[in-house]
């Protein structure tokens, strides 16, 4: 390779500047984009996904691949500015999946932390860590990093059991620390102790938001966390709201995606208005300014990367 020319000897800047790109080194006054900016860019798109459409191409996918073949079937809710077209939001992925009677899904473990909300369905289960925890319609299942996890379904199962999954899996992606292991089948479960932190039922749960207080500011509605924070990457909470009402303009630097567990209404983000019904979920990017309008009594399950901004001291919230 011929000899780089010698950087002192350069007689201008446009003579400077590529012999600069030669070795990799870029002039901070020279940047194409800037680095440092007034707000955070608007790069992930508000979305919305039908669980009605969900639930059709699952039926559809139930016919046409195995677990034997996927072992998990499972569709991506992507975000189009992802350019993987994996990701729902910057650090997170949601999925609707199903499991049909007599199919297991294998055991594995990975980076990252992920959970499952129950849509539909009686007879499936979810072995963590060797403890089988039976599913059912609006329960929250957790698998905290490298736990082991996999999913079966009762034969005599009446019909598929469907739920969404989320993970923080773009965040590892994003810092690179992915590790996976499998194993060759369904690890066996044992009955799980009384009181586990990898299960959260919708019994217990409408219990605690009977006895929640309503939000004084008006965002929340009756507002619980599930843990404090369930896994250590992600916060999750339940919130219900009363028919007629609407929540305030608001703005927060952490991620989040909204599942609705039941009610109907409307959401307002950035602008974009988006229906939704049980079992849609929407996406809210970090700082756009979103609303709630509940046209019945609601209750919506979100999951957000606040944890990780708090860590970092970047969680900020604004009234929009």
């Amino acid at each position: 390779m011929r000899a780089l020319k010698d950087l002192s000897q350069a007689a201008s800047l446009d003579e400077l500047y590529p012999m600069l790109h030669a070795r990799s080194i870029m002039p901070g006054w020279h940047k194409p984009r800037a680095s440092l900016y007034p707000e955070p860019h608007k790069n992930f798109r508000p979305m919305h996904w039908s669980w009605r459409e969900g639930k059709d191409a699952l039926d559809a996918a139930g016919r046409l691949i195995s677990t034997e073949q996927a072992h998990r079937r499972n569709l991506l809710l992507y975000n189009p500015a992802d350019e993987d077209g994996y990701a729902a939001l910057r650090t997170l992925v949601a999925a609707y999946q199903m499991i049909l009677p007599g199919e297991t899904a294998p055991s594995h473990r990975h980076s990252g932390n992920a959970l499952r909300v129950i849509l539909e369905g009686e007879g499936a289960y979810t072995v963590v860590e060797g403890e089988r925890f039976d599913m059912h319609p609006n329960d929250v299942l957790l698998t905290p990093d490298w736990h082991w996890h996999g999913h079966g379904c009762d034969a005599a199962a009446s019909g598929p059991c469907y739920w969404l999954d989320g993970l923080d899996t773009p965040l590892v992606h994003l810092l690179e620390p992915m590790f996976l292991e499998t194993m060759a089948g369904l690890q066996p479960g044992a009955p799980p102790p009384p009181r586990s932190p990898y299960i959260f039922t919708w019994e217990a749960t409408q219990a605690a938001l009977d006895q929640a207080p309503p939000d004084p500011e008006g965002h929340f509605g009756r507002r619980i966390e599930l843990g404090s924070p369930a896994m250590v990457t992600t916060a999750l909470y339940m919130q219900r709201h009363d028919s007629g009402t609407r929540t305030p303009p608001r703005r927060t630097t952490s991620n989040q995606f909204f599942c609705v567990i039941e009610g109907r209404g409307t959401t307002t983000v950035d602008g974009e208005r988006f229906a939704w019904a049980r079992g849609d979920v929407l996406a809210v990017p970090m700082w756009r300014p979103f609303e709630h309008e509940f046209a019945s009594d609601a209750t919506l399950f979100s999951m957000t990367d606040e944890p990780v901004m708090r860590a970092f001291n970047w969680l900020r919230t604004r009234n929009a």
